[in-house]
């Protein structure tokens, strides 16, 4: 008999749940990828729906030859109603109605989602998402002009998305169970920087043709990977069912254990009670839960600034068209992939979270300064503030989660209280919810005094995030000198 090639016998070696693990891993990566395909478009396509057309024109007449040029306005070229001088406040708003209708329709997901089967939840989800996502480019098709549409698709967009996060989570939590995190979740987490850039090149491709297929084309792949998710998604058998707000991959791996155990009585508990039991209990206060809450509304507020309107700035400050604006931004999400998974790799080193989250919110200021020279930079160093400002952006806004849930996981004080666990999630993530938000709006209405002021608004979000963790960085080091090793979360 032959001997069993190694690469065979490799293959053998993982048993069935093995198979289903890495398969869910690879799934859900994939699923929450083409959420974040669809959302990036709208800020590729900004610098197409209004233009910089002041550029002279002649009038195409039999006696052209002898007539004087004539400067054709910019509600020549740019796409009604986003023609008008307050074009940066009406893109503002479209922006902050799809993030403000999720941030509210995650407390409608939860409610929802934890009745149905996840894979059924998700399925749908993901259909109606592409079929929204559709409609804003069917905008261009059909030549529609009303603000009200754009702003009712951005809406529906925004509240049938909530399905994405909770859901990838639990299924994820559900296979990996508790204590797995690090490595593994950090390069699962990276999805959102992938699909970020995966949709800035496919919108980019399409922009200066057919702004509407930078729209249409990603709607089909999110509608086609819902087809996909109900074909192939696996729900472990008698597993724990968590839809409650958007959670971090660690949060939901976290949650897996006392919530195996929780009792069907636990629906009949005093909601509000249990609320202002967790939020007051020194466990709480302890391991600084509302600290990460508030700088992580800070720390979602900068990147969700940089994801919906750094192409158009990249456009206007470094007068490059919206393809080459697009291509260019990618190198954001490719340093906050990197960002994230060595944040993580080193507080995991180094025991010190807070900190690790610190000394990368410091390091963003200036970088963040650097972006209101980018007119005066070459190409190169261009490419590489990008790189590191992708990178110590989003390197602290995945990190604070991940510290957070750790502590939530080990303290004494809320092991097994599974009430206590969604309520904290929910303090959490609603507070990140707000900034994100709100950092996109603010960036609508500052830019139209100057970008230098959209800037400064980051660098002061970026410091107010700094100051919030310096009471949990200081603990750490002084825990270090007292047993070395030793993190405080």
């Amino acid at each position: 008999m032959a001997p069993i090639p190694p690469g065979t016998r490799f293959l053998a070696s993982f048993n069935r749940d093995q198979w289903y693990r890495a398969f869910t891993f690879a799934l859900t990566f994939l699923l929450y990828t083409s959420f974040h395909l669809s959302r990036k478009p709208i800020s590729i396509v900004k610098s197409e729906l209004h233009k910089n057309c002041s550029h002279v024109m002649r009038v195409p007449t039999e006696s052209s030859s002898s007539q004087q040029p004539v400067l054709h306005p910019e509600l020549d070229c740019s796409w009604k109603p986003f023609n008008r001088n307050n074009y940066k406040q009406l893109l503002g708003a479209m922006d902050y109605s799809f993030l403000c209708a999720y941030a509210i329709g995650m407390y409608l997901s939860g409610i929802i989602g934890e009745r149905l089967p996840i894979r059924l939840y998700l399925t749908v989800g993901m259909l109606t998402s592409g079929l929204f996502t559709c409609l804003f480019g069917l905008g261009y098709v059909y030549d529609i002009h009303c603000l009200g549409f754009y702003i009712f698709v951005q809406v529906a967009n925004g509240l049938v998305q909530t399905t994405g996060w909770p859901s990838v989570v639990t299924c994820i939590g559900n296979w990996f169970g508790k204590g797995r995190r690090g490595l593994i979740m950090g390069l699962w987490n990276s999805h959102t920087s992938v699909g970020n850039i995966l949709g800035s090149l496919i919108a980019g491709y399409y922009v200066s043709s057919n702004w509407g297929l930078s729209f249409i084309v990603p709607g089909v792949i999110i509608a086609a990977m819902g087809v996909i998710c109900f074909l192939f998604l696996i729900e472990p058998r008698g597993a724990f069912r968590v839809i409650k707000l958007a959670v971090s991959p660690v949060m939901a791996v976290i949650k897996a254990a006392p919530l195996m155990n929780a009792t069907l009585s636990d629906k009949n508990e005093n909601v509000i009670e249990t609320f202002l039991k967790t939020v007051g209990s020194p466990a709480v206060c302890f391991q600084g839960v509302v600290e990460f809450s508030l700088c992580l509304l800070f720390a979602k507020l900068v990147s969700y600034t940089f994801l919906f309107w750094l192409p158009l700035y990249i456009t206007k400050a470094a007068h490059l068209d919206a393809k080459k604006a697009g291509d260019l931004s990618t190198l954001f999400d490719v340093g906050g992939i990197v960002g994230g998974i060595l944040a993580g790799v080193i507080s995991d080193k180094l025991g010190k979270r807070a900190t690790t989250c610190a000394v990368m919110l410091l390091l963003a200021a200036p970088t963040l300064y650097g972006f209101s020279m980018m007119s005066q930079f070459g190409l190169g160093p261009t490419i590489g503030m990008l790189l590191v400002c992708g990178g110590l952006v989003n390197g602290p806004y995945a990190l604070i989660t991940t510290a957070v849930s750790a502590g939530l996981g080990t303290h004494k004080s809320l092991k097994g209280n599974a009430r206590a666990l969604s309520t904290v999630t929910a303090i959490i993530d609603g507070t990140g919810s707000i900034g994100a938000a709100v950092g996109p709006l603010l960036a609508g209405l500052l830019s139209s005094q100057g970008w230098d002021q959209v800037l400064y608004m980051l660098m002061t979000a970026d410091f107010l995030a700094l100051l919030l963790l310096l009471r949990l960085v200081m603990k750490e080091l002084c825990s270090h000198r007292k047993r070395p090793g030793v993190s405080v979360e």
